[in-house]
């Protein structure tokens, strides 16, 4: 199928799935890994016990090998990815410059639901490194591909609207039973409390409560959240606190805007190449990772005799 051959499942697209699913692994990941290092403390001896059950102490050392068996693996190998890609991109001479970084984000940002988990727990820094390591991946595998200039500008006609960015906001969120306990959390947040720390102690929200509230980017066209939130996200400046809101379940809560994204419209000049690698990569036969380049640039892991 050529390019501009597309058909109109195409206008209900909000994400290529070759990309997105690479993306996702690795800001999924990169959840993980931030709640590991939230979880383990700097200064813990290897000898100190975490965890007590009927007078028998559960040790840090086995608390970290546990998790080592569980994750280290899948952590180890988001790493040597990014190497890998590093060394990818000075190979075949591939910048990433911030204007497409800062595309890519808001692409994302308009792409996703607020309750996303592929954003939860990451900070700006976080994504936009594991988005580098995505265009660069998109770049060396497009860079072969040509495409007629005709192709992308039906591509983009026939999807303008995935490039009309709404104004997102960063949100977190403490999740309670009543309104009177939403107003004493906002008590206490005013008197200093941690938004964070309060929200792993009080939301009775278990999925967020764990990532300090956050609720990730939202916008107008966010239908996962409750209404009231996405209304109040819209009218608070950053920092802000909102007032006990009510919830369409029975439950209250009060959110915090951490920042806000400006809404824009991306023109064909400025999300021309984005189109071309999205459309090359879909001209690929199969899927390709990161882990096929690993041979290439002599990436090696401790895990070698499990390969």
């Amino acid at each position: 199928m050529r390019p501009n051959d597309r058909t109109e499942t195409r206008k209900t697209k909000r994400l290529k799935t070759k990309p997105a699913l690479f993306v996702m692994g690795l800001l999924l990941l990169g959840n993980l890994l931030w709640f590991v290092a939230w979880l383990i403390p700097n200064d813990a001896g290897s000898g100190e016990a975490v965890a007590e059950v009927d007078g028998d102490a559960i040790r840090h050392e086995d608390w970290v090998a546990e998790m080592e068996s569980r994750v280290g693996r899948e952590s180890l190998e988001a790493l040597v990815n990014e190497k890998v890609m590093e060394a990818a991109a000075k190979k075949h001479d591939i910048d990433v410059s911030d204007e497409e970084l800062e595309l890519e984000l808001a692409l994302y940002r308009s792409a996703t639901e607020g309750t996303d988990q592929t954003f939860l727990g990451l900070n700006e820094e976080q994504m936009t490194k594991k988005i580098r390591a995505r265009i660069i991946l998109e770049k060396v595998l497009a860079k072969d591909v040509v495409l007629e200039d005709q192709a992308l500008k039906d591509y983009y006609e026939q999807n303008k609207s995935l490039y009309e960015v709404p104004t997102s906001y960063d949100v977190k969120a403490i999740f309670v039973s009543s309104q009177e306990e939403a107003e004493s959390v906002k008590q206490e947040l005013e008197s200093g409390s941690s938004f964070e720390g309060l929200a792993r102690e009080r939301s009775i929200d278990a999925s967020t409560a764990s990532l300090g509230g956050s609720l990730g980017f939202i916008n107008a066209n966010t239908t996962s959240l409750d209404p009231n939130i996405v209304r109040a996200a819209s009218e608070l400046e950053p920092m802000e606190l909102s007032e006990a809101l009510p919830l369409t379940d029975g439950r209250f809560a009060v959110i915090q805007v951490q920042s806000v994204s400006k809404g824009t419209s991306f023109s064909f000049d400025d999300v021309k190449a984005h189109i071309q690698r999205e459309l090359a990569l879909e001209q690929l036969p199969q899927s390709v990772t990161p882990r096929a380049f690993w041979e290439e640039f002599d990436a090696t892991w401790l895990y070698e005799d499990q390969s």
